[in-house]
Order: structure tokens, then sequence, then C-alpha cells
């Protein structure tokens, strides 16, 4: 099969279009997806640039998000079946390949049903996004409806799914972005109130739009002064997310005085320690995103599409445009 692959840290120079051994066997409880489309993630350009911070063999080939169609079954495997068009969210970690290529091996539990309503490259643009801001909003500052919340980077991969869950949930959503376009487009996914961070003063603007009380809940998907400011925008006994790693250089005095509850989000983590039951329940969050995608109450914003063997250039396009959506694969 053909497939981008890497056996090197560094540059985009690095990944090479070459012939791979395609898959012929799978476990018991694994599949393989004959792809059609594959998303390209920040994550991507972190883990080729120092792959020695991950579990990852070189050679390797990158990439998380894949959709196409089951063509091999393991034994155990009961709720699919061959010719199944699915999409998932599967970094190479631990032995396991990436999705930049014609065929790959899935763990069964990490695989739902394609929404019926997507083409394989918006269902293929949305897994990773859209369960990092489930996870994130859901599972670790237990959002419910009625609250105020703060989401960095509004019209990003992560942004722009967590605005959308946000509203799904009746909730008001302040953003920022660093354009009038992406402004726009934040609005129409949703956000009540958008702050140019390069105009105005975030904290400001947050406190003003929350009567002094700030946030209940504020989402970092940037980091260092980013998640500081957060601490300063939420309200006492409220929730700060980052899926970012905390610095040295970060003050957690105001997080202390304002008694927040922090949480760290890393949505690579069932597959990174091998976790079963959290490989599932992302299935599951697949699942009920795609019945969601059906129902035409999400949306994936795709900014560019290049083919397969123009992966380096996508990349280069993700790290240096930061566009509106994602940026995508297509698999021949």
């Amino acid at each position: 099969m053909h497939a981008i692959s890497y056996n090197q840290a560094g540059t985009t120079e690095v990944l090479t279009y070459t012939n791979w051994p395609t898959p012929s066997e799978c476990g018991d409880e694994q599949v393989i997806v004959q792809l059609k489309a594959a998303g390209i993630n920040p994550i991507d350009i972190k883990i080729r640039t120092t792959p020695e911070r991950f579990p990852v063999s070189l050679p390797a080939i990158p990439g998380c998000d894949g959709a196409g169609i089951i063509c091999a079954l393991g034994s155990k495997v009961k709720n699919f079946h061959l010719g199944d068009e699915v999409y998932f969210s599967q970094p190479g970690f631990n032995g396991r390949q990436g999705t930049y290529a014609e065929y790959v091996v899935v763990e069964a539990s990490l695989l739902a049903l394609k929404p019926r309503s997507l083409s394989f490259m918006d269902a293929a643009a949305a897994p990773l996004v859209f369960i990092t801001a489930w996870e994130a909003l859901l599972d670790r500052a237990g959002m419910t409806n009625g609250k105020t919340v703060l989401i960095h980077a509004g019209a990003g991969g992560v942004g722009h799914a967590a605005i959308q869950l946000a509203k799904l949930f009746d909730n008001r959503v302040i953003t920022t972005v660093s354009n009038d376009s992406k402004a726009e487009f934040a609005k129409s996914i949703g956000a009540d109130k958008v702050i140019d961070y390069k105009k105005q003063d975030v904290i400001s603007e947050v406190l003003e739009w929350t009567h002094g009380q700030g946030v209940d809940i504020a989402f970092d998907t940037v980091g260092t002064t980013v998640l500081q400011s957060c601490f300063n925008c939420v309200k006492p006994y409220g929730d700060v997310v980052t899926i970012l790693q905390p610095t040295t250089e970060t003050s957690w005095s105001e997080a202390r005085k304002r008694n927040v509850r922090f949480s760290l989000e890393l949505m690579l983590s069932p597959v990174m320690l091998d976790l079963k039951f959290a490989q599932i329940h992302q299935g599951y969050i697949l699942q009920q995103c795609a019945t969601l995608f059906d129902q035409q109450k999400l949306l994936v914003s795709i900014a560019q599409s290049f083919k397969l063997n123009k992966a380096a250039a996508a990349q280069d396009y993700l790290e240096t445009r930061r566009p509106i959506g994602k940026v995508m694969l297509t698999v021949p």
C-alpha cells in the first residue's frame, strides 16, 4: 500500500510517500479499514517534531483520524461487519499504525459507524476534535445546561467543536479569535460573544459580559499565558480545563484563591496507556456524535484538502496558516 512515513524527527521534509506493507491480519478485537480520508491535527506535528515524547517506534506512519470501509474483521468483533463505513481516532502508539495510509488496523472499540449524512472526508475531520471537546466539557468539567462557557480559539478544530457542544446543551458561549473572518465563523456556529484577542483584553471582556462574575467553565486550547488568564476569567468554584501541559511558569495562586476545579484533557490517553474502558468510551462518544451529525445538530468545517502524497504540504499549511476548520488528506 501507499503511505506517508518518517524515520527521524524533523520538519515536514522527513515525511516521505512510500510503499508500506499492506496489513493482512488483525487481532481478535481489531479490524482492517480501507481508508478513504484522514484528518490532520496539530498533535501530528508535535509527534513528528518530538517523537521521543510519545510511544512511537520509528519508522512510523503518522496520523490519528480516519474514515473508511471495514475490509477484515477479528474473530471477536461482533458489532461491526465487512463493508461497514466507519470513522475513528487512533494514534499510532504502542506498535499501532497511523492513518496517513491506504489501510490501517484499528481497535474495534474505537470505531463508530460513519454518520450517514457525512462524506468520508467530513467524517474523518471529526473524531479527535469532537472527542477532545466532549471529554473536556462533559467528562472533565461536568457541563450541564444553562452555564456560561469560555472557549479559546473558537475557529480552530477543537474550538469549533466545543462551541457547538456547549450550545447543544443550551449554554451561553464566549470565545476568542484572531481576526474578523474567524469571528464571523464563530458567530455562525453559535458563539454568543466573540473577542478578538489581538484588539481586546480578554479578561476585561469576559468579566464585563458576565457582570463581573466570571464564567462557569473556561476551556483552554492554547496554553501558557492563555491558561493563566483562565484563572481570572472563571468564577469562584468554577472549572478550568486545558488540553496543554502547564509550565513551571504557571502561577496557581488565583486558581487556589477561587477554589477552581482544574482538569487536564488528553484524548490520546486511552491508546497511549492501552485503557480498554476509555477506548470504549471514545467509541461511544463518536456514536453519539454520529446521531447528532445526522440530525443536523453538529457540523464540521473543512479548511483545505490535499492528496495523500501531499501530506507534507498539508502539515505546512496547518502549521503556518492556522486556518478555520480542519485540514484533510484524501486517500486514493
